[in-house]
């Protein structure tokens, strides 16, 4: 990635552009209950308090390491830490403000988590705009979900058997759970996609993985499946 001048730069105040950042971002006192309480600081090496004191800073190039990071893609999006903030601040709002900005610079692409973002939206939007579902049984890889277990996998292999037994109307006109979406609603799916700029953000983040994919000398392929599943085991506390 070129490197951006500090004029340039300006990320806090490309944040507080952000309504998630300005509406979770109000006078943090650095307390820590945000951290004590969140799920993901528990096994991940992961400081939603660091993380504001960060934004804090006003710092262009400790916010743009933090942009840089796998840090803001620890976060569950729970939003525990606004349930227990004495300030009622947003630790969470402030992570999806910063991944937001992260996308945007292409960012993105300089972390392992970060880079696991193509793969899972090629996945998602995948089943939503062909079939109208975010996760759809065709498309389910047992064999790249192994830690579903045996049983999923079982269901997986008599698959409208078991749907059937469960009362779904698996791929079939008419009401009733995995039915068939019309093509009339795909289409409207997609129109939504195009008007509120998701098929934008989708080619922005291809071309951004594609250039990164090319600095690491390897076709577009092979990084998004290195990207689904490498792990660099540096992620949680024991390790």
């Amino acid at each position: 990635m070129e490197k951006t001048n500090s004029q340039a730069r300006n990320y806090f105040d490309e944040l507080m552009k952000d309504y998630r950042f300005k509406e979770g971002y109000h006078t943090c006192i650095n307390c820590g209950t945000c951290t004590a309480v969140c799920p993901a600081a528990e096994f991940y090496k992961y400081d939603p308090r660091q993380i504001v004191a960060t934004c804090q800073t006003k710092d262009d190039d400790k916010i743009e390491e933090l942009l840089k990071s796998d840090t803001i893609w620890y976060c569950g999006e729970c939003m525990s830490c606004v349930t227990r903030c004495p300030r009622k601040n947003g630790p969470g709002m402030v992570v999806m403000a910063l991944r937001e900005l992260s996308i945007k610079r292409g960012f993105f692409v300089e972390s392992e988590k970060g880079r696991q973002l193509l793969p899972l939206m090629h996945a998602m939007v995948g089943n939503v705009l062909n079939y109208g579902y975010c996760i759809y049984p065709d498309t389910f890889n047992w064999e790249n979900h192994m830690e579903s277990g045996p049983v999923f996998k079982w269901h997986i292999e008599h698959l409208e058997k078991s749907l059937e037994r469960l009362g779904a109307n698996y791929k079939k006109d008419g009401p009733g759970i995995l039915r068939k979406i019309p093509q009339e609603s795909l289409d409207e799916l997609k129109a939504i996609f195009d008007v509120t700029g998701a098929t934008a953000r989708v080619k922005h983040i291809e071309e951004c993985s594609a250039k990164k994919a090319a600095e690491m000398n390897e076709d577009l392929a092979t990084y998004e499946q290195k990207a689904f599943e490498f792990n660099s085991n540096t992620h949680f506390h024991d390790q």
